[in-house]
């Protein structure tokens, strides 16, 4: 396969509450786009207005699948059944694999009266869901960049540039991409992907014109990727977006709020297991 990836499809996304009132925008796992095999979910939130965000996510549990939360701003300080606790801070990423079972909490808190972040779900296929749950952590000062003479920068989550420069997430399942660009204003970005990997673009700010057919994309919108080798891109303006990929599991999926599985007796499984105290 030798073809340059297009926009297939526009999201705008749904405000959605979620936590205990927590106010999102939903991006991934809507009505609009159900899903991104291997992604279930993609949210973003931000603001200075601390009554959307100030009940946070109370203790809750998960089965079957991966959390990736990636602050812009402020704090999100989390515990779990594990013993582990700790605060992510702004350019921070925490990989969490709830794998078997994780009961954990999440508490944003403003800094300099900002709150503003993501978090992705990532499905694990069905040999890897009664896995131990492990977390990868890292502070934004040992996340590669890549600055490019240009003005391309490149923060570098997972996955590799085609100038060589490697993430520091290590996941051997969908092989992931997860990128932070920011763009000078008419600046070219071009990039290899694996042909086969999902992918998308969300926009934080400005402008993108994607691929041979020219479509764009503006801030606050997500792009849906054509499968294809080549990503090519145009920022109209001064830009700044993620990049986001990953290998398809082509695998049937049962969902049921914090639990995703592959058939409906794992689902009930996982709740008999979460109503008994088994998760650790």
């Amino acid at each position: 396969m030798n073809k340059v990836r297009e926009i297939k499809a526009v999201i705008n996304g749904m405000k959605v509450s979620d936590g205990d009132g927590v106010q999102l925008t939903r991006l991934i796992g809507s009505p609009y786009l159900d899903m991104l095999d291997p992604f279930l979910l993609f949210d973003a939130f931000g603001s200075d207005q601390a009554q959307d965000y100030i009940g946070g996510f109370p203790t809750h549990p998960h089965r079957g699948f991966e959390t990736v939360t990636y602050m812009l701003a402020g704090k999100m300080r989390h515990q779990d059944s594990v013993g582990n606790n700790g605060i992510i801070l702004a350019g921070d990423v925490q990989w969490m694999t709830a794998g078997s079972g994780i009961i954990h909490s999440e508490m944003p808190e403003q800094t300099s009266g900002l709150l503003a972040g993501f978090q992705l779900w990532v499905n694990l296929p069905a040999k890897d869901k009664m896995k131990t749950p492990q977390y990868q952590e890292h502070a934004a000062k040992d996340i590669p960049i890549e600055n490019n003479q240009d003005g391309q920068v490149i923060k570098v989550i997972a996955g590799a540039t085609k100038n060589g420069t490697s993430g520091i997430i290590h996941n051997d399942t969908i092989d992931p991409i997860y990128w932070h660009v920011k763009l000078d204003e008419n600046l070219k970005f071009q990039q290899m992907l694996p042909a086969n990997h999902s992918a998308f673009i969300y926009l934080l700010k400005g402008e993108l014109t994607i691929g041979n057919d020219k479509k764009t994309v503006v801030s606050t919108q997500l792009a849906v990727l054509t499968v294809g080798e080549h990503l090519t891109l145009t920022a109209s303006s001064d830009a700044e977006f993620l990049l986001i990929a990953g290998k398809p599991l082509n695998e049937p999926i049962v969902r049921a709020g914090p639990f995703v599985m592959n058939t409906r007796a794992e689902i009930n499984q996982a709740i008999s297991d979460y109503q008994l105290g088994k998760f650790i």
